[in-house]
């Protein structure tokens, strides 16, 4: 298990887990972008959500418990960076989660935010004289 630590709290997570947010989070921060950062509580340690409002100001690490980086998986990531753009902020969502979220998409054959097509102005009317 690692841990996310922010503003002096310890967050602990799996791993694997932890290094996808990680590079979903550094991709909003290196952008200097503030969000909101969501997950359900562990059934463990008793329902609820947890929200944090990540902005680059604040001192945040990584501690992972492993030696080795585990291996990434694109659409866990992708769709966790998805969500980061939404008002609701990123997600931490299981592996599983996020395929099943990606074939959806696949099934009714939604674009993904980075195939959306571009906004084009609305025609103009013609000026009056």
């Amino acid at each position: 298990m690692g841990y996310l630590t922010y503003a002096g709290e310890d967050y602990e997570f799996e791993d694997r887990l932890l290094a996808h947010v990680k590079i979903a989070m550094a991709s909003k921060l290196r952008r200097n972008e503030s969000f909101f950062l969501n997950w359900k509580a562990d059934p463990s340690a008793g329902m609820g959500r947890f929200s944090l409002w990540i902005s680059p100001s604040i001192p945040l690490t990584f501690r992972f418990s492993g030696s080795r980086p585990p291996e990434m998986n694109q659409t866990w990531l992708e769709i966790m960076a998805e969500q980061s753009h939404t008002p609701g902020g990123l997600i931490i969502m299981t592996e599983a989660e996020a395929a099943q979220i990606a074939q959806k998409r696949a099934t009714a054959n939604l674009p993904s935010h980075n195939e959306l097509p571009p906004l084009t102005p609305a025609p103009s009317s013609p000026e009056e004289p």
